[in-house]
């Protein structure tokens, strides 16, 4: 499937829009919130493979519905190479479908899915993972490539 096109702000304020990624392989995941002890091993994890992912030809772009200035702060502590995407309004992280029912200690809410799609270079989702493994995330996302790329 195509993927849905979107226009967001990154963490410098800069206006981002997914065709300009037309012609490159691109990491969108999906989290639900920075400076929390899951989205920073997964942020984190991005950040220490992203020269790895870089020479595969992948670009990353991380969204949450975190505003500007706290993007920009998990940015800053934990120096994130990568663009951050805020969604406060949830219009990106909806129009892929990740932001739904949730239930955590018992509890039910609505809430974001930690999700990551690759897109290849015709901006086509080649792959979704839908639960993640953050401590080991870049390595998934460069084997699945890889075994995608030998179909």
């Amino acid at each position: 499937d195509k993927a849905p096109a979107f226009t967001g702000k990154d963490q410098e304020g800069k206006k981002i829009v997914l065709k300009d990624f037309k012609g490159k392989k691109l990491v969108l995941y999906f989290y639900p919130q920075d400076m929390t002890p899951t989205c920073t091993v997964q942020a984190c994890n991005l950040r220490d493979h992203y020269a790895v992912l870089r020479k595969n030809g992948f670009e990353v772009i991380g969204i949450s519905p975190d505003d500007e200035q706290k993007h920009k702060k998990f940015e800053a502590k934990y120096k994130l190479p990568y663009t951050l995407i805020a969604d406060p309004g949830h219009s990106v992280i909806e129009k892929y479908g990740v932001w739904g029912p949730k239930q955590l200690y018992g509890r039910n809410y609505m809430g974001l899915h930690r999700t990551t799609f690759l897109l290849d270079e015709k901006l086509l989702i080649r792959k979704i993972f839908l639960r993640p493994k953050n401590k080991q995330h870049a390595e998934e996302i460069i084997k699945i490539w890889n075994n995608l790329s030998q179909l």
